[in-house]
């Protein structure tokens, strides 16, 4: 029999309950796991092939550029990073504005209709004759795309309780860069079986593509996608099913009933309300860690193993090298993802142990690439040193399902509209900051070595070590608020007290990291 710690259950058994129970709670209501059994399949679905597709999307103007895009079209010095920023400064506009639709659109509506949106703009790439085309297109495609990661985590936030949140963002998270890993064996294929077909070079074809595969998604979301849970009415929900599902995620009664009222307060679209959530230390928290986090992904998101084979000092590369290589920094990053989301959940929520992580990551990955521009490693090893720190970087990855995950589990007592706006302001501050840091630290004239850029990453790495730890302080003490006033209101009962130490809802416990 497995040890346990004194009269609890074992660690095995706590595995077991973990990964293979439907829910968290020892006596959940029944039929509960029947209901997050059917929302992880249409919720999850849909998401993840949706963020698959806008990754893939995403990605594949870097895996066009290194087959032969940059030559046909010819490309003059950063007018790559300056696509990126078109893309990003659209991708910024659109990030609040696209989460407040949810709450005057329906979801399954507004999913959708952005998917068919960006599909035919990926499709028009195809067609272009010059830089300055592209740049246009990717701004409103960046628009278009910006409903998809903020808009999902808001959703994941108000279906799933938070021992199951976690590992659900990480599922989601890890679909997009499953759309990074495999747009690079996509291109190859495509440029190897299609270039020149129908007078067609392969680039062009892998925009055609992309666009065409993103519609029956669209379509699949239109008809599965279950909304909220106060608002759905999807057919494979029972009436039974729909009142648990806005059961289990309820707040206790004097928290629910402050969340009410301070809806009814304040319109999300009024001076008022932009100056609750300018004033909350949650938006200011979390913002900030996501802009910092977001320049500690920079070393994946800039595709920058791509732009070093490409510009390498001393080896040539083939295209299909050039789309295939890279694909082992999205690879790591959906492990290390997937790893840390169902670390963090397991551990009761304490996400902050990831920004530690990431920090150590940033500085060691940064002094192996200095190493070996420098002279410092053994000579003829430089380049696997460089491969072999922009893989490990691919580890930081995990910062998106988790950080975004801390993020629902400290605003669950907040109104859902502040939440989503909040959400949408941690992306919109790390991509305002992205839409010049790449060409500042990581622009494509820079290659192969990026010396600005790796001394940038150290100088982050310390920054989000620093703000990881007073977050952390100001989410524990948010929750010892939250407890002694749940304590002083209910008084000391036995019911009160098995309930906070049980974690089941109702409890100020359940509220944060």
């Amino acid at each position: 029999m497995a040890p346990s710690d004194g009269d609890g259950p074992s660690w095995t058994t706590k595995l077991k309950e973990y990964f293979f129970a439907s829910t968290h709670h020892h006596h959940h209501l029944p039929g509960e796991g029947k209901l997050v059994r059917k929302i992880d399949f249409f919720i999850l679905t849909f998401c993840c092939l949706s963020y698959f597709l806008n990754y893939l999307d995403r990605t594949n103007l870097s895996n066009a550029y290194v087959s032969g895009m940059k030559e046909d079209l010819h490309f003059r010095g950063d007018q790559l990073n300056q696509i990126n920023t078109c893309f990003t400064i659209g991708y910024v506009l659109g990030q609040i504005p696209s989460n407040l639709s949810l709450h005057y659109i329906k979801p399954r509506v507004f999913f959708p209709s952005m998917m068919v949106i960006w599909a035919g703009l990926t499709m028009i790439t195809a067609s272009v004759s010059r830089p300055q085309h592209i740049m246009a297109i990717r701004f409103f495609q960046g628009i278009a795309e910006s409903t998809t990661f903020v808009g999902t985590h808001y959703i994941l936030g108000s279906w799933y309780t938070k021992r199951e949140l976690g590992k659900r963002s990480g599922i989601f998270t890890a679909s997009g860069l499953a759309g990074t890993m495999i747009g690079g064996f996509i291109q190859s294929g495509i440029y190897s079986s299609m270039d020149g077909k129908h007078g067609l070079r392969g680039w062009r074809w892998l925009f055609i593509i992309d666009g065409i595969i993103t519609l029956p998604v669209a379509a699949y979301g239109w008809l599965v996608f279950p909304d909220t849970p106060g608002e759905t009415r999807v057919w494979y929900l029972t009436p039974q099913e729909r009142e648990m599902a806005v059961e289990r995620v309820r707040l206790p009664e004097k928290e629910q009933q402050q969340q009410n009222e301070d809806e009814k307060k304040i319109s999300p679209l009024s001076w008022g309300f932009v100056k609750k959530v300018l004033g909350s230390w949650e938006w200011w928290g979390f913002v900030i860690l996501w802009v910092i986090a977001g320049e500690a992904e920079s070393f994946s998101t800039n595709t920058l193993l791509a732009l070093f084979l490409k510009s390498h000092p001393t080896n040539e590369y083939s295209v299909q090298q050039l789309n295939d290589y890279p694909t082992g920094v999205p690879a790591v990053g959906i492990v290390s993802t997937l790893f840390f989301a169902t670390l963090t959940d397991f551990l009761g929520g304490k996400r902050w142990i990831v920004g530690y992580f990431i920090g150590i990551t940033g500085i060691c990955t940064s002094v192996m690439i200095l190493a070996a521009q420098y002279g410092l490693v053994q000579e003829g090893r430089e380049t696997a040193v460089v491969m072999g720190a922009y893989y490990w970087a691919g580890t930081v990855y995990a910062c998106q399902a988790t950080f975004f995950a801390w993020a629902n589990d400290a605003m669950r007592w907040r109104e859902p509209v502040f939440r989503s706006v909040v959400l949408a302001g941690m992306n919109l501050g790390s991509n305002a900051v992205n839409a010049w840091w790449s060409i500042v630290f990581y622009g494509a004239s820079m290659a192969p070595w990026f010396t600005r850029g790796m001394y940038a990453m150290i100088a982050t790495s310390v920054a989000l070590a620093v703000w990881t730890a007073g977050l952390s302080f100001m989410t524990r003490r948010q929750k010892q608020n939250i407890t002694r006033v749940t304590d002083a209101e209910d008084g000391s009962s036995p019911e009160g007290s098995s309930r906070s130490e049980t974690g089941e809802k109702g409890t100020g416990s359940e509220l944060n990291a």
